[in-house]
C-alpha cells in the first residue's frame, strides 16, 4: 500500500469519526451546547481536524443536517410519487399521505449508525433548533417538498382554503418534530404510565391524530387570526 493512499484512507476514517461523533454529540446536547473541542475529543481525533476536513464547525453542522434530512425529504417525494401514479386522477386518501409524509423517519432510523432513540432526537433538533436556519439544499429540498405535498393535500382536503391548509400542516410538523425530540419525556413525566410502544404504533396513533386535526372543520363565522406569526420548517 503507498503512503499516499494510506494517508487518505486515514484521512477518511477520521472524517467519518468526526462525523459520527458530532452526530451522537448534536443528538444528545443540541447543536448550540457542542463545541469542537468535544467533537474531536469524542472522535479521538485533533482539536485542529474539523477545520481541515469541514472547513469549519458551521460546515459540520450543515453536513450532518443535510445527511440526516435530505434522505427523509427524497423518500418522501418517493412516496408521493407512487401514491399519485396509483391514484391517477382521483385524490389520494389523507391517510396514506400522512404515511407518505411521515413513515421515511422510521425507514431512515435502519440505515442510520444511530440508535432509534438519538435518531429521533438528532432529527427533531435539526428541524427544530438554530432557529429554523437550515443549509441552503435542505431548505431548497423543503420547499420541492411543501409545494408538492400541499397540492396533494389540498385535493384530498377541498375545503380547506389555502391559508388554512397551511397551518394545519404546519401544526401538524410542530407535533412530529416534538415527538421525535423529546419521545421519552412523557414516558418520564407519567412515570412509564404512557409504556413505550413500537414505532409502528406511534406512527399509527400520529396519523390518526394528524389526520382528525386536518378534516375539522372551521365553525361558521370564525376569521382567521391575525398578527406575527413565526414560521416553522417542515
Amino acid at each position: 500500500m503507498s503512503t499516499t493512499k494510506s494517508k487518505a484512507e486515514s484521512g477518511a476514517a477520521t472524517r467519518q469519526r468526526l462525523l459520527e461523533a458530532a452526530e451522537q454529540l448534536f443528538s444528545e446536547e443540541g447543536f448550540d451546547s457542542v463545541s469542537v473541542r468535544d467533537i474531536t475529543e469524542r472522535a479521538g481525533a485533533n482539536v485542529a481536524a474539523v477545520n481541515y476536513h469541514f472547513n469549519s464547525r458551521e460546515h459540520l453542522v450543515e453536513m450532518v443536517i443535510e445527511r440526516y434530512i435530505n434522505p427523509v425529504n427524497d423518500e418522501r417525494l418517493a412516496r408521493l410519487d407512487a401514491l399519485e401514479k396509483k391514484s391517477g386522477s382521483k385524490a389520494i386518501p389523507l391517510e396514506e399521505l400522512l404515511d407518505a409524509f411521515i413513515r421515511p423517519f422510521a425507514t431512515q432510523v435502519r440505515k442510520s449508525e444511530l440508535s432509534e432513540k438519538m435518531f429521533y432526537k438528532l432529527m427533531g433538533r435539526c428541524l427544530g433548533d438554530r432557529g429554523g436556519q437550515l443549509p441552503k439544499s435542505v431548505e431548497q429540498g423543503f420547499q420541492l417538498m411543501l409545494i408538492r405535498f400541499k397540492k396533494a393535500f389540498a385535493k384530498a382536503l377541498p375545503t380547506l382554503d389555502d391559508e388554512e391548509l397551511l397551518w394545519r400542516i404546519h401544526f401538524t410538523v410542530g407535533a412530529m418534530i416534538h415527538t421525535m425530540a423529546h419521545g421519552e419525556t412523557l414516558n418520564r413525566f407519567t412515570q412509564g404510565e404512557s409504556g413505550s410502544p413500537p414505532m409502528e404504533k406511534t406512527l399509527s396513533r400520529f396519523i390518526q391524530f394528524s389526520a382528525a386535526g386536518l378534516r375539522q372543520e372551521l365553525p361558521r363565522g370564525e376569521s382567521r387570526a391575525k398578527g406575527p406569526q413565526e414560521e416553522f420548517r417542515f
